[in-house]
This record gives structure tokens, sequence and C-alpha cells, in this order.
């Protein structure tokens, strides 16, 4: 069966109305929900979640302990290759739902690279994402790089910067960089 993974920047407290109608959607199918444990996006999808009583939700916590959950879900505990709680140790579980799922609905506050990193993640498997920008109160749909990489092109230098640094991190933990932009549309500065 066909799996969601719902995920958010942190300084994201609150549903808009379109994005809970999304949700709504997602639970009206009955698709199997596979959310993180932070606070922010994570935690109001999850209480928005709970207070529908939707079941079919697995949260994907790093290391052995969940910070959220809500609904008393099951929790699947990702192992972390190290213990300091850094983006490395809580990347884990991202990467594990990005495997996992089959397409992903983003609330991206619009500066949040963890967020962006997730949906490439799902990109870059071929899987479609939905992105919901709060501050543009808008969606945006990724089929396929092209797409991610006129979207990335239009964000500011800081964001692209920081999300080159994170892919990085992934590139040190032994796994192969994601491309940001395709070269054809990527900015004259190193990306």
């Amino acid at each position: 069966m066909k799996k969601v993974f719902i995920g958010g920047s942190r300084r994201v407290s609150r549903l808009s109305a379109s994005v809970r109608e999304r949700i709504d959607r997602i639970i009206e199918n009955n698709l199997p929900i596979v959310i993180g444990d932070a606070n922010g996006a994570d935690k109001a999808v999850q209480r928005y979640l709970h207070a529908n009583n939707y079941r079919n939700v697995e949260v994907f916590c790093s290391g052995d302990l969940c910070r959220n959950n809500l609904g008393g879900w099951n929790s699947r505990e990702v192992p972390a290759h190290t213990r300091d709680r850094s983006f490395s140790f809580y990347a884990a579980k991202d990467r594990a739902m990005a495997d996992e799922a089959s397409y992903g609905l983003m609330v991206w506050d619009g500066s949040s690279t963890g967020t962006l990193l997730n949906a490439l993640r799902l990109i870059k498997q071929q899987k479609k994402v939905v992105l919901y920008s709060v501050p543009e109160k808008q969606f945006f749909e990724f089929r396929n790089i092209l797409q991610w990489g006129d979207f990335v092109s239009k964000c500011g230098s800081n964001v692209r910067d920081s999300l080159e640094r994170k892919a990085d991190l992934e590139t040190d933990l032994g796994r192969r960089q994601p491309e940001f932009l395709p070269r054809s549309v990527a900015p004259s500065h190193k990306f």
C-alpha cells in the first residue's frame, strides 16, 4: 500500500486550512502515514491526526526515544550513527521515512533546509512531493529533478548554501550526495 511521508519545519506550529484539507484526503483514503517526532510541523500534524482519531500512523524516531508520539501510535526507532543530537542524528529517521514512503507532503516555513532535504530525498527516488510554502500560502508539486531545480533556483542563496552543507554531511556519512539543481539550471556560484 502507498505510504505518505508528512514532514515539515520546526518553526511551523499551526497547520493552514489548505494543509488540513490535504491531510483530510489522506485520511479519507486511509493511507498509511509516516511522520517524525520533532516539535513544530511534525507535532502539529500529529495533533491533527490524533484529534481526528486517525490510527494508520507510524512515528519514526532517531535513537531509542520518541520526543513526540501524541496518538500513542506504533513507533520505529531508527539507529543513528552518532549519539550527538546533531543534524546527522536526526537525519537517520528522515532518510528511513523517505525510503519507506511512496509520496511526500512537506510543510515549509520558507527557510528550513531540513524540510527541503526531505523533499529532495523523495524526488531523487522518483517519488512525488507536494510542498506547502507557509510564507507564500501556496502548494508546489514536484515529480522530477527539473521541477525541483526550478524551485530551488528561486530560493535565496542562504537557503541553497545551507542545503548544500546538509547534503555534504550526508556525503560524509558515506551516502551519495544528492544534486540540488540539474547542471543546466545551476546558478553560477558553487553548488
